[in-house]
C-alpha cells in the first residue's frame, strides 16, 4: 500500500489532538518526500548523523522531532533547526540544550524520556531523578528550554496487560508533575507514547504524541 494511504488510514483512525510523528528512520529522502506529499509534516528521527544529513534536502516547514538517544556532544548539531526533543534523560542534556539554544537566541521544546519499561535497555530517567532535576536550581535558571510534557516507551512484548499498566505509569507521572510544577503552565500538555505495535493503547491512556514508522512507510531494514 502506498505511503499516502497509510497515512490518510492512520488520519481516518487517530482522533485529530493526537499528533502523528511520522517515524523516517533509515528512510530515503524520497519516502519522506512522499509522505511530505500526503500531508505530514511532523518527522521523527533517532539518529543525529541522520537527521543532520536530511533536513536540508527536505522542504523547509518540516517539524522534526529528535526521538532517539541524545549525546551532549551532538546537540549543538540539531538545536537550530529541530522542533521538539522528546529524549531528555538527565539535568546534564537539558543545560547542554538551553546552553546551546540560547547562543542563538532559540527556546527549545523538549520532553522529559521516563523509564516505564522492565526491560534494562531502553534510556529514561526514573520519576525521583526528574523530580530531582525539577527541583533543582540549574533547572529553575534556564532559560532557553520549555518543558512541554512527558515521553515514555513501553516494553517491547505481546503482553498487552503490561503495557497498559506501563501507559497509565506515566500518565500518572504526568498529572503528579503538571501538578506538583506546572500546575500554571497551560503548555504543558504533552504525552508521547505509543509506536506502531501499541499506538491505540496509548491513546486508550492518554497519550497526545504517536511516534509511527512501519505503519507508514512499511517495515525498514534494521540492518542499515
Amino acid at each position: 500500500m502506498a505511503i499516502a494511504d497509510n497515512i490518510n488510514n492512520l488520519r481516518k483512525e487517530i482522533p485529530r489532538h493526537v499528533k502523528i510523528i511520522a517515524v523516517s528512520k533509515t528512510m530515503p529522502v524520497e519516502l519522506i518526500k512522499e509522505a511530505y506529499q500526503a500531508g505530514q509534516r511532523v518527522f521523527g528521527e533517532n539518529k543525529v548523523q541522520e537527521i543532520i544529513l536530511k533536513q536540508p534536502q527536505l522542504p523547509k516547514d518540516i517539524e522534526w522531532h529528535l526521538i532517539g538517544h541524545l549525546q551532549t556532544n551532538k546537540v549543538k548539531s540539531v538545536v537550530p533547526f529541530v522542533k521538539m526533543i522528546h529524549s531528555v534523560d538527565s539535568l546534564k542534556l537539558l543545560s547542554e540544550i538551553n546552553n546551546e539554544a540560547g547562543k542563538i537566541n532559540r527556546t527549545l521544546d523538549c520532553l522529559l524520556q521516563l523509564r516505564i519499561a522492565k526491560e534494562e535497555t531502553k534510556f529514561g530517567m526514573s520519576f525521583d531523578d526528574a523530580k530531582q532535576l525539577l527541583n533543582s536550581d540549574e533547572f529553575r535558571n534556564f532559560t532557553h528550554v520549555s518543558i512541554k510534557g512527558l515521553m515514555g516507551i513501553a516494553s517491547f512484548t505481546e503482553d498487552t496487560a503490561l503495557i497498559k499498566t506501563e501507559f497509565a505509569q506515566l500518565v500518572n507521572y504526568f498529572g503528579e508533575m503538571k501538578k506538583s510544577w506546572f500546575s500554571q503552565k497551560e503548555t504543558f500538555k504533552e504525552i508521547s507514547m505509543g509506536m506502531s505495535g501499541d499506538y491505540k493503547l496509548a491513546i486508550e491512556a492518554g497519550s497526545t504524541m504517536v511516534r509511527i514508522g512501519s505503519l507508514i512507510f512499511g517495515e525498514r531494514n534494521y540492518y542499515k
